[in-house]
């Protein structure tokens, strides 16, 4: 899918040729381990490189040369993968092949390296005012968490179940350390990046490769890593706060919201992989999914169903909206859901419906340059030789008693439920 090479110890190259588009992406993804402290200096970081730097000091100077290069996208990230902690720089630009006279491609090359190398600087520090700034920034990003019921509902699941573990861990960090961060870890994390970082780049659009490699190496000079990161394909111990299974949480609010983590030991990295895709798209993973379809559809019991695979942490997580009043017999009718698939009772419509939507999702997601570019990033710790065909041919060889199997080794973990004051007691 992608052509590798290596520009140096720990910084590689991912170049996809293809016509399907007219324009060109690039993304470049920084890895290193997780942590709240890292996760706020980073998040922070990337919000200052974002408006400013040593040629285009103000943000309106930069989106101006942005908009003089046919509208180019130009934008820094944070994320979570695992255990670790992703910052991206990503890019996107209408392809040279498409336009008269003028070369837009090195230009916009050049303005990643800027950004990357020439951050605006004043006596070797970051401007304190932009730093004031994008912290705040940044907090208000954490704190608009508490205004989706349905986010801060997750993120207090992943608290009492993997506290203080990467499962936990905002991408953004915590408040306290942002608010924290000084300008001296903001200078060390941005050579961290440069120096240190294991470092992907990918670069997808109707290219010629020698082409980009020629003008990754006119713009770019990157030093070797000491390390890589590890792929960590180990589950974390599950660890309950106050020994409890359940907590319920009371806020001014409406619908309440009905979240039940389980564990399981399968993951990314397990061979059985693509069976607990099967499973879970059966459980509650599309519209025709059990949970869908006798929670909400048939019982009429919740205003949303359905379940996600978080497979980097061998986490099942099965999301509801609902009335409070409904709590007991929704969390009920959920259980009765897993069980009847442990027991067997999973019909060949549903298996082929959801190797039908797998397969179709897939697909869907690679109609957009962006998305080749993190499905391969992700399948690629699998096979770097990583093809849709070869990933459909998985779900289709898989059986009802593997699915079977697959279900009884989900075990129910922990229910959180955050409702108005008309809820259950939280006993």
């Amino acid at each position: 899918m992608f052509q590798q090479f290596d520009l140096a110890h720990g910084v590689k190259l991912y170049v996809r040729p293809t016509e399907q588009f007219k324009t060109i992406n690039i993304s470049f993804k920084w890895k290193q381990s997780i942590t709240a402290q890292d996760a706020s200096i980073r998040a922070v970081l990337a919000n200052i490189l974002q408006y400013s730097n040593e040629v285009y000091p103000s943000n309106a100077e930069f989106r101006k040369r942005l908009d003089d290069l046919y509208g180019a996208v130009l934008y820094f990230d944070t994320s979570k993968k695992g255990n670790n902690h992703i910052f991206s720089l990503n890019a996107e630009m209408v392809n040279d092949a498409y336009l008269l006279k003028e070369k837009v491609v090195d230009e916009v090359f050049s303005l990643l390296a800027t950004v990357i190398f020439k951050p605006l600087l004043v006596n070797g520090k970051f401007v304190d005012s932009i730093v004031k700034r994008e912290k705040e920034q940044v907090i208000e990003r954490i704190q608009s968490m508490y205004d989706d019921k349905t986010r801060y509902a997750q993120q207090r699941l992943l608290e009492n179940i993997r506290p203080d573990q990467p499962a936990s861990i905002s991408s953004n960090g915590t408040v306290a350390t942002v608010q924290s961060i000084t300008n001296e870890q903001l200078i060390d994390m941005h050579k961290k990046l440069l120096d240190d970082d294991e470092l992907s780049i990918y670069i997808v659009g109707d290219i010629d490769v020698q082409d980009i490699k020629e003008k990754m190496k006119n713009h770019f000079t990157f030093s070797d890593r000491k390390g890589t990161v590890p792929i960590e394909n180990h589950i974390e111990q599950q660890q309950i706060i106050n020994g409890k299974n359940y907590l319920h949480e009371i806020q001014d609010m409406k619908q309440g919201k009905l979240h039940i983590a389980y564990h399981t030991p399968i993951t990314f990295y397990s061979e059985e992989y693509p069976i607990m895709q099967m499973t879970n798209g059966i459980l509650g993973g599309f519209a025709h999914s059990k949970i869908f379809m006798n929670v909400r559809e048939k019982e009429s019991m919740a205003y949303y169903a359905s379940s996600n695979y978080s497979s980097l942490y061998g986490l099942i997580f099965v999301l509801a909206g609902i009335d409070s009043n409904l709590q007991e017999k929704a969390v009920q009718l959920i259980d009765e859901q897993l069980k009847a698939m442990q027991k067997g009772d999973i019909s060949d419509l549903e298996i082929n419906q959801t190797k039908s939507m797998l397969k179709n999702q897939l697909k869907e997601a690679l109609d957009s340059a962006r998305a080749q570019i993190d499905i391969y990033d992700q399948y690629k710790e699998l096979n770097e030789d990583f093809t849709v065909e070869e990933w459909v041919e998985k779900w289709s060889n898989v059986t009802k008693e593997q699915i079977k199997q697959m279900a009884s080794k989900i075990e129910k973990e922990f229910v959180y439920f955050l409702s108005g004051k008309d809820g259950a007691s939280n006993e």
